[in-house]
């Protein structure tokens, strides 16, 4: 096959196709091997999915309704361009008989719409409105997969992961946030078998992009004095800071003394910047003047003031709305925007106490909920596939095989690992690894 992400190369049957899948994917959930014609991306969508603790036989749960369903749809990013998606594929998929889909970061379903006939169908499934299609609730699937890779895709018929959702195909492409990056949502068709043709993933691309650029154009114009600033330091290293319409990536040490100037938009003095930036005692008011300086070289002269440290605009970070979701008891909307601890590789003393307490503080939240989904998030992403604690939550709310199986391995390592140095300050349970 020329393009891994095309799901039917030229001229190839797909009846045959079908048959084929069918029995590979029964390999699958048997004995947990792989067969050809899989392809790449289906065959590790389909480990993900095990490894979530997906069955074939599951179905998608309902998360939002009503007057929560709307309220959601009406604050998301994607809302402003739901008239540019009907445009441009409303008519292809009425005329089609095919649905028009557009799901959030989480793979949420936001709006399904189209063919009258094929959405009664489709309810049958729970590809409606506020269902959860994320790869760790349903498995491999167009807009859940799309958001889980960050790139287009098709998944044809048993490709599909649920054995429901095989009889349909599906097409979709993530949106992105025009200023940060960040992967939004996506955009999906579905239907019959035709979808399996490489135009359909061309198109659901093609509109994806055309709404980004409607997001960039729908971008507010570059601040005035006073205007807000975003940071984004969740899940990097190196913080990326958006500033009268210029990106700019920092450097490890710029990064965390914008973050922790934008905690402390009182300023803070050169002795308590120093602190909080450095274990080392021995290090010199001399260093931190000299990246400060480079910083303001960096930045542009109106950020960063002095007398004392401060920065001119307000900050809006990541860190920050995920401490504001959480204050409003809006713990899915906090587990979205929570992309990764902060700053990871810092050691500077403020900056590992305010990613502690922010990591701490969400899977706190996510194992008091007992949300199967969301915990299956935090315990298949980098920074919880060793947190015994919530695996031990997703194993009460989805006591499935694979994950008793991977909650018994962290258990004995923990075991093993007991005496062989100190437990995590925080307190919460993981495993300690060995620098790499």
């Amino acid at each position: 096959m020329t393009d891994p992400w095309v799901a039917l190369e030229p001229g190839a049957d797909p009846a045959e196709r079908v048959r084929a899948l069918r029995r590979a994917h029964e390999t699958f959930t048997t004995v947990g091997t792989v067969p050809r014609p899989v392809r790449s991306v289906v065959a590790e969508s389909w480990r993900r999915s095990a490894r979530a603790g997906v069955g074939p036989d599951g179905t998608a749960s309902v998360e939002l309704t009503d007057g929560d369903l709307g309220a959601y749809r009406a604050q998301h990013p994607l809302a402003r361009v739901m008239p540019l998606f009907r445009e441009l594929m409303g008519t292809f998929a009425a005329d089609g008989e095919h649905l028009l889909a557009v799901c959030d970061a989480h793979g949420r379903l936001l709006w399904v719409e189209g063919h009258r006939a094929t959405r009664r169908r489709a309810d049958g499934m729970n590809f409606v409105p506020g269902a959860r299609w994320s790869e760790t609730a349903v498995g491999t699937n167009a807009p859940g997969t799309a958001v889980a890779v960050g790139r287009p895709v098709q998944v044809f018929a048993a490709e599909h992961f649920i054995r429901r959702v095989q009889p349909w195909t599906c097409a979709a492409a993530p949106v992105h946030d025009p200023r940060t990056g960040r992967v939004l949502g996506a955009v999906d068709i579905t239907g019959g078998d035709g979808l399996a043709h490489p135009h359909s993933l061309g198109f659901v691309q093609a509109v994806a992009r055309a709404a980004e650029t409607q997001l960039a154009l729908l971008v507010p114009p570059p601040r005035s004095p006073g205007d807000t600033a975003l940071l984004s330091a969740l899940g990097r290293d190196e913080a990326e800071l958006v500033l009268d319409g210029r990106r700019t990536r920092l450097s490890r040490r710029h990064s965390e003394i914008v973050m922790l100037l934008a905690r402390h938009p009182e300023g803070l003095s050169g002795d308590e910047l120093l602190c909080a930036l450095y274990a080392d005692e021995s290090v010199t008011p001399v260093t931190l003047r000299a990246e400060l300086a480079r910083l303001r070289r960096l930045s542009g002269p109106g950020l960063l003031a002095s007398r004392p440290y401060r920065l001119t605009a307000a900050v809006e970070s990541d860190v920050t709305v995920v401490e504001r979701r959480l204050e409003a008891g809006a713990l899915t909307a906090a587990a979205e925007a929570y992309t990764g601890p902060l700053l990871p590789g810092s050691q500077a003393p403020a900056i590992v106490r305010l990613r502690e307490r922010l990591a701490d503080g969400l899977r706190a939240a996510l194992i008091a909920h007992r949300d199967p989904d969301l915990l299956a998030d935090w315990a298949h992403a980098p920074w919880g596939e060793d947190d015994v604690a919530v695996w031990r939550a997703l194993a009460a709310a989805r006591p499935t095989a694979p994950v008793r199986a991977r909650l018994a391995a962290l258990e004995a390592e923990l075991t093993a690992a007991v005496g062989r140095g100190p437990g995590r300050s925080s307190g919460a349970t993981y495993l300690q690894r060995p620098p790499a």
